[in-house]
C-alpha cells in the first residue's frame, strides 16, 4: 500500500466531484478489475476509511453481477474484531461506492518478507485471531475459500484483518460444497482431487499453511510445476526446518492431514500444548446480537443525529451514514482511550526486598568473577565453569573447599610463573575472596601445579551467516522466485479473473 505523500489531494476540480456523501475523497490506493480504491476521511469524525468504487458499466455479466451481490451480501453479515468491516454503501448512478474500514498496517505477507520468517509465539497469535474469525464466518454459514497471507492485514496493533470475501460463499449446516477455487498452494487436497468438501475443513489446512509460512518464511508446497504441485498437496509432502519446535511440528502435522475427517478442528487447535503455550486469553465474540455503547452513542448528539433512530439502526446492523458515524466514532474513542492510557505516568510500587537466608556454608560467599579473570589460561576457565565457583544457599561445606582448593591453586600457579602480568591476575583474583586470618586454608597437592602456561585467549570470530535451505518469501520486486511464487498465488482453478498482486485487500480483485 503506497503511502507517498508526494501526491496531493484535489481541492477542486471542475469535471470530477471530490466528494461522495458525508466523505472526502483522497488520493487512490488501489486499482481492481470493476474499478479502483480511493482513501477517504469521514467528514464528522476526521476518522479514515477505504472507499472502494465499482464502475457499474464494468458488471456485465450475470456472474459478475453474482460475485458481486454475493460479496456485499456477506460483508453486510459480519461484525468481528478480526474481519473487515463495511460502513456504508452509497450508489450513484454510474458507480457504486462500498465504504469500508482503512487497515494502514500493511498485509501479513509484506510483515514475513521483511523479517524472513516469524518468531513462534508471533505466530501463534496471529494463528489464534485467524481461528478467531473463521470460527465467526462459519457460525454464520459462511467460507472464505481463499484464505492466504496476502489476505490477511495487520492494523496498527499487528491485530489481523481477513479480507477478500470474492470466492466466498454461505452453505447451510452439514452441506458439502464442491466448487474449486483460490490459490493452489494453500488449497486442500480434497478440494484438488475434485471432491465434495465442508467449507470448515478446507479453511483449517488453508490456516495450517499460512502457518507454516509464518514460522519457516516459505510454503510447505511449492512447485513450477503445477501438476507436481497438487501431488505433493495431495500426498502432503512437506518437510520441516530444524529450527521449527518439536510442539509446533505436531500440531502443522495435524493440521495438514490429507485426510479431512482425521484433520484438527479448532477446538482440537486450541487445546494443543503449542497453543496453550503461547497463546493469550481472548474473549468470546457474541455473533448473534449487537449491543449499543451508550457512550459513543451520546457523542452523536453533536453531529445531529437522533439518538433513538441511531440505537435502533445499530440493533438492527444497518449500514447507512448514521451506523458508519457511530463505528466511527467507536473506533476513534477507542483510539483516543489507548493513547491517554500510554500518556498515564505508572509508577509501580518497589518490589519488597528479599529476607536474608542463612547459608550453612562455613565459609564467606565469593564475590562475582571479574570479566578479566575469564579471559585467564582456558583450562582454568573450564576448570571453574565445571565445579562453578559459587557459595549460595544450600551448598555444602565440601563444595567450598572445593572451591578454596581452586583458588589456592590458580594462585599457587601464577605465583611460580613469576611475570608481572601474572602478578596483575592474582591481584584481579585476590578480589574473589578476602582472607580471614583465623580460617584454616587448604593447600593444594597437584603435582602438575605448574606445568602448564597461559595462553593468549583466542581472537573473536564473527560467527558465520546460517544458510537455510527452502524457498523462503523474498521481495517480489527483486527476485524471480517470488515472481514465480506471486503467479502461484493468484491461480484459481476456474480460471476466474485475479489480481496479479496483493498490495492490499483493495487490490484484490472482485
Amino acid at each position: 500500500m503506497s503511502r507517498s505523500s508526494s501526491v496531493p489531494r484535489r481541492s477542486s476540480s471542475p469535471s470530477k466531484a471530490h466528494s461522495i456523501g458525508h466523505y472526502m475523497l483522497g488520493r487512490s490506493i488501489g486499482e481492481g478489475t470493476f474499478g479502483k480504491v480511493m482513501l477517504g476521511t469521514h467528514i464528522l469524525t476526521g476518522e479514515k476509511v477505504a472507499i472502494k468504487v465499482l464502475e457499474k458499466d464494468r458488471i456485465k455479466d450475470s456472474s459478475d453481477v453474482e460475485r458481486v451481490s454475493r460479496e456485499i451480501k456477506i460483508l453486510k453479515m459480519m461484525r468481528h474484531t478480526n474481519i473487515i468491516q463495511l460502513y456504508e454503501i452509497i450508489e450513484a448512478p454510474k458507480q457504486l461506492y462500498l465504504i469500508m474500514e482503512y487497515v494502514c498496517g500493511g498485509e501479513l505477507f509484506d510483515f514475513i518478507v521483511a523479517r524472513g520468517k516469524v518468531k513462534e509465539n508471533q505466530a501463534c497469535l496471529f494463528l489464534q485471531q485467524i481461528l478467531s474469525g473463521v470460527e465467526y464466518i462459519h457460525k454464520l454459514g459462511i467460507v472464505h475459500r481463499d484464505l492466504k497471507p496476502e489476505n490477511l492485514l495487520l492494523d496498527e496493533s499487528r491485530n489481523i484483518k481477513i479480507v477478500d470475501f470474492g470466492l466466498s460463499n454461505t452453505y447451510r449446516p452439514g452441506e458439502t460444497l464442491k466448487t474449486a477455487c483460490g490459490s493452489p498452494c494453500y488449497a486442500a487436497p480434497e478440494m484438488i482431487a475434485g471432491k465434495r468438501y465442508h467449507g470448515i475443513t478446507v479453511d483449517i489446512w488453508s490456516c495450517g499453511v499460512i502457518l507454516y509460512a509464518a514460522i519457516c518464511g516459505y510454503l510447505p508446497f511449492e512447485d513450477e510445476n503445477t501438476s507436481v504441485l497438487y501431488k505433493k498437496i495431495m500426498s502432503g509432502d512437506y518437510k520441516c526446518p530444524k529450527w521449527v519446535s518439536f510442539e509446533a511440528q505436531d500440531l502443522l502435522k495435524r493440521i495438514l492431514n490429507t485426510n479431512p475427517e482425521d484433520r484438527y478442528t479448532i477446538d482440537m487447535i486450541r487445546r494443543h500444548p503449542w497453543f496453550l503455550r503461547h497463546a493469550e486469553a481472548n474473549s468470546i465474540v457474541k455473533y448473534d446480537e449487537i449491543v449499543a455503547d451508550e457512550n459513543v452513542l451520546n457523542q452523536l448528539d453533536q453531529y445531529g443525529i437522533d439518538l433513538e433512530n441511531a440505537r435502533e439502526a445499530i440493533i438492527q446492523g444497518k449500514h447507512n451514514h448514521v451506523t458508519a458515524t457511530y463505528y466511527l466514532q467507536l473506533k476513534k474513542s477507542k483510539a483516543n482511550e489507548g493513547l491517554n492510557l500510554s500518556k498515564t505516568p505508572s509508577n509501580p510500587a518497589p518490589p519488597p526486598a528479599p529476607l536474608p537466608v542463612a547459608s550453612p556454608n562455613p565459609h564467606p560467599p565469593f564475590k562475582p568473577i571479574p570479566a578479566e579473570i575469564k579471559l585467564m589460561n582456558p583450562k582454568i576457565k573450564r576448570f571453574l565453569e565445571n565445579i562453578r565457583v559459587e557459595s549460595t544457599g544450600g551448598s555444602s561445606s565440601k563444595e567450598a573447599d572445593l572451591a578454596y582448593k581452586t583458588q589456592d591453586f590458580t594462585r599457587s600457579y601464577y605465583k611460580r610463573e613469576g611475570s608481572t602480568r601474572a602478578g596483575q591476575r592474582i591481584k584481579l583474583y585476590s578480589q574473589l575472596t578476602p582472607h580471614q586470618p583465623n580460617e584454616p586454608r587448604s593447600v593444594s597437592t597437584n603435582p602438575r601445579v605448574g606445568k602448564y602456561k597461559p595462553k593468549e585467549p583466542e581472537s573473536a570470530k564473527p560467527p558465520a551467516p546460517r544458510t537455510f535451505r527452502g524457498r523462503h518469501f523474498v521481495k517480489r520486486e527483486k527476485s524471480p522466485i517470488s515472481a514465480n511464487m506471486e503467479n502461484h498465488l493468484n491461480l484459481s482453478f476456474n480460471h476466474s479473473p485475479r489480481a496479479t498482486t496483493a498490495m492490499d485487500y483493495f487490490n484484490t480483485q472482485f
